[in-house]
């Protein structure tokens, strides 16, 4: 007999603001305590000394969370020059201290250029990139260093907020896998006297900005749980970006049941993905198996009542 799960069949994304000082695992939990929900995950983990922006997935948007994980970001940090931590942040112990040379803004904003567009960045040891079986960051904190090879991101924009002589502010736009404390210790090395960051605060991930968040707080103060599941936003926002197929219930029928159906899908090529709909009611995603034929790719449990 299968085992009954534990919890409310939640269903939706919420868009929390982590605060400082507590890992995204721990404000996951917390939310999914809170919703009573039977199953939850988050979508791209924020170190514990950064705030804003952390999408919760419950329930059948868990399905569907990997399409953030390639998302383009978009944080605001604090840099400041000649400290250099073994963390690349203000968490981390300080293993050397510079002078900071006389700089102006204008010296800030012509390094700036050299990190926009395509950059090669080495991740830091205080990572969860693994090494032979093990995160980088259990390897660091046994003292231990790795090689590991420079991977290629993209900095889309690096936009200089404020600056005050020995720390200065920046809002940056990156793609996925972007080490936003190595690129502030690059950036420091390259104006002559290293650097860590104070602050970070993811303010977009992909589709969604810092103005839909709720605190943790805000959540609790709600008076119950329609109250709180009135936050989420529905399961198809993270697949959004794909286009949108309306199928018959003949189609609908075969798709739900895991077998490829006539549909017409124009303007896409084989391959390609999509949502499907039966109505307004969202089924999940299909894939253009070949001309007028769409098989199922990843499907709402709820797809086939």
């Amino acid at each position: 007999m299968a085992r009954r799960r534990r919890g409310l069949p939640v269903n939706g994304v919420l868009l929390l603001d982590k605060p400082r000082g507590l890992s995204s695992n721990h404000v996951l939990q917390r939310a999914r305590r809170l919703f009573q929900a039977q199953k939850a995950g988050h979508t791209g983990t924020l170190d514990p000394m950064a705030t804003g922006l952390l999408p919760v997935c419950f329930g059948e948007a868990t399905k569907f969370s990997a399409q953030l994980l390639a998302a383009d970001k978009v944080y605001r940090t604090r840099v400041e020059l000649g400290t250099v931590t073994d963390t690349g942040d203000a968490e981390g112990e300080v293993v050397a201290r510079h002078a900071v040379p006389r700089l102006s803004e204008a010296d800030i904003e012509d390094v700036l250029t050299r990190f926009r567009g395509e950059i090669d960045q080495v991740p830091p040891m205080h990572s969860a990139l693994k090494h032979q079986g093990r995160k980088l960051y259990e390897l660091a904190r046994e003292g231990r260093t790795v090689e590991r090879a420079a991977r290629r991101v993209k900095v889309y924009d690096a936009r200089l907020l404020s600056f005050e002589g020995e720390a200065f502010e920046l809002e940056v736009h990156v793609s996925k896998g972007t080490y936003i404390r190595t690129l502030a210790e690059d950036i420091g090395r390259a104006l002559g006297g290293g650097a860590h960051i104070s602050a970070l605060r993811r303010l977009k991930t992909g589709p969604f900005e810092a103005a839909g968040m709720v605190t943790p707080e805000a959540l609790e103060a709600l008076p119950d749980q329609a109250a709180r599941e009135a936050v989420l936003l529905p399961v198809d926002v993270l697949v959004a970006h794909l286009p949108r197929l309306v199928v018959d219930d003949a189609a609908a029928h075969r798709l739900t049941h895991g077998q490829p159906a006539g549909v017409d899908a124009p303007g896409l090529g084989v391959g390609e993905m999509a949502r499907l709909y039966r109505d307004e009611v969202f089924l999940g995603l299909g894939v253009v198996t070949g001309p007028q034929e769409v098989a199922p790719k990843r499907l709402l449990s709820s797809a086939a009542d």
